[in-house]
């Protein structure tokens, strides 16, 4: 604020505000991203149809490989305290960017899923905007027409991912939520099969999405009357402090409880915790399966790096508000969604549940508040990931007699391991890891989050996930034993041909599920964190030594 002197005579204050420092090489990913999804944009108004399908590739293909090496290097040289951009309403250090590499990594693979035809059509429809089953959609069908704008939404969705756990403060993470969230209602709605059934889906999706985010944001406006700001370093000063200067001699803890309460609700919605799972099993049953892929595996690690961040940061200072609630939710998650995942025939829904039950998992590191249930929840994410994008490849293949539609139903892949051994042994192996099975990178997940656990004196917590994990064993094993052990049907399985495409994601998926079940100390000893004192809050997941935990 400066005074302003004018030959009139009149002086006054006049408020001013300094351009923020733009980090141009921290900001370089999100950059590369938007740019490739603007340009994508263009090629679908300016570039003829026969030439678009090949140039989105492209693009899209570049702009994830380019921000995976970005992110690479930018550990390398970051700071240890890390650092914050763009008037510090986004954090950038190497838990973020751990966060942000795995999501870089899993949309590449995705997009390879994607991108994969068979007879010269992809998984998505050729004109979703006309009527299921009308002239004008067997037109387009007999014309070719495809939507190529698929990429342009996949670039504009994994952006959103990366800003949401790089968020310094809840209205950028408000917005970072809607740029992740609406391309996925979109391409939820654009399967080629199952019309209706994907559309249905969609709405659903967007429906509940929207309840969501409006909790979300009347959360951040609580937030807000409790500690007067929206940033996190600000409000994790007033919760230590016990709220803004307007409370002294007051009460503001209800504001602070409900602001907690909502914030949690838009965030548990998007890990799919129970009660907010109900979108999971329509959508990823409904949803064209490469995207129930990218859904599976980037959207639950980025959601979980928001929840993390928020969390451990601007509620860092408040364990005992909101321990309890977590308590609560892990419980329900691990409970009802392994004993609903039991009566499930769908293969899809039947993985759906499986996420909504890993999610519980993960919650109880989130629950052990402390660096060694971050870094557990880190590699869990990770690993978990890979499982799922290699199980997901596995149900792009196998189809009904006529080799058209996926094939849902459990009991109708009786006989695929003997007929097609290699594609069942590695969907196999994949239910195995799920399960937790020793030597594979979901035991080690488990036993990293547990391990946390027990260690903040969540014990009957932990004792509660590894009921939950013997009962997912059963309808798990279940496939398994239906795969080899019960002779085909009349109308068993067809296994379409994987393709290069599809089948370099099954085994990319094998590869790191029996990688970081076999030698999983390097990546273990990357992600726990050293011994020295940590940087400020304001920049980082962590700050443990202001993470006071109390016996729950």
């Amino acid at each position: 604020m400066i005074p302003l002197n004018t030959d009139e005579g009149f002086s006054g204050p006049v408020v001013t505000t300094q351009a923020p420092i733009l980090d141009w090489w921290l900001l370089a990913p999100f950059l590369v991203v938007f740019g490739a999804g603007v340009l994508a944009v263009l090629f679908e108004a300016f570039v003829p149809a026969a030439r678009r399908r090949g140039l989105q590739i492209a693009v899209a293909f570049l702009a994830l490989l380019t921000t995976f090496v970005l992110f690479v290097l930018q550990a390398g040289s970051l700071p240890e305290e890390g650092a914050t951009l763009v008037a510090g309403v986004l954090a950038v250090d190497r838990v973020v960017l751990f966060f942000q590499g795995t999501v870089a990594v899993l949309a590449l693979i995705s997009l390879v899923l994607i991108t994969e035809r068979r007879d010269g059509r992809d998984a998505f429809a050729a004109q979703a905007a006309t009527v299921p089953g009308s002239e004008q959609e067997r037109a387009h069908i007999m014309a070719g027409s495809q939507h190529t704008e698929v990429y342009p939404l996949v670039l504009f969705a994994v952006l959103g991912m990366f800003m949401f756990p790089a968020a310094n403060d809840f209205l950028t993470m408000f917005i970072a939520l809607e740029v992740m969230s609406l391309p996925l209602y979109l391409l939820c709605g654009l399967a080629r099969r199952r019309r209706l059934f994907s559309q249905e889906a969609a709405v659903k999706y967007f429906l509940l999405g929207a309840f969501s985010s409006a909790f979300f944001l009347f959360g951040i406006a609580m937030v807000y009357g409790y500690a007067g700001s929206v940033n996190f370093a600000e409000v994790r000063a007033a919760v230590e402090n016990g709220g803004a200067p307007v409370f002294d001699g007051g009460n503001g803890e209800p504001l602070m409880l409900m602001g907690v309460g909502l914030v949690a609700i838009g965030l548990l919605f998007k890990v799919g915790a129970v009660p907010f799972h109900n979108w999971k099993p329509d959508v990823y049953q409904g949803a064209p399966t490469p995207i129930t892929a990218l859904m599976a595996s980037c959207t639950l690690v980025a959601a979980f790096g928001a929840l993390l961040r928020v969390f451990f940061v601007p509620f860092g200072g408040s364990l005992e508000l909101w321990e309890p609630m977590l308590w609560t939710i892990a419980v329900l998650t691990m409970v009802v969604a392994a004993i609903v995942a039991v009566t499930q025939r769908d293969v899809k829904r039947l993985l759906a549940y499986s996420s909504v039950v890993h999610a519980g998992f993960i919650l109880t590191a989130v629950v052990a508040a402390s660096t060694d249930g971050l870094a557990g929840a880190m590699f869990y994410l990770a690993a978990y990931g890979f499982t799922t994008l290699g199980a997901f490849a596995v149900l792009t293949l196998v189809r009904t007699r006529d080799g058209g539609q996926e094939l849902g139903d459990i009991e109708r892949w009786a006989g695929l391991g003997r007929r097609h051994p290699g594609l069942a042994g590695a969907l196999s192996l994949f239910l195995l890891a799920f399960t937790g099975i020793p030597l594979t990178s979901g035991f080690i997940g488990k036993f990293a989050v547990f391990e946390a656990a027990v260690a903040a004196g969540a014990t009957p917590l932990v004792v509660v996930g590894v009921l939950s994990s013997a009962v997912t064993a059963f309808f798990y094993i279940r496939i398994i034993v239906v795969m080899f052990f019960r002779d085909s049907e009349e109308e068993g399985p067809t296994v379409v041909p994987a393709g290069m495409l599809t089948g370099g994601v099954i085994t990319v998926g094998v590869a790191a599920t029996l990688t970081l079940g076999v030698f999983p100390g390097p990546v273990l000893d990357t992600l726990l964190p050293s011994d020295e004192a940590g940087p400020e809050p304001a920049a980082v997941m962590v700050d443990e030594a202001s993470l006071e935990r109390t016996a729950p």
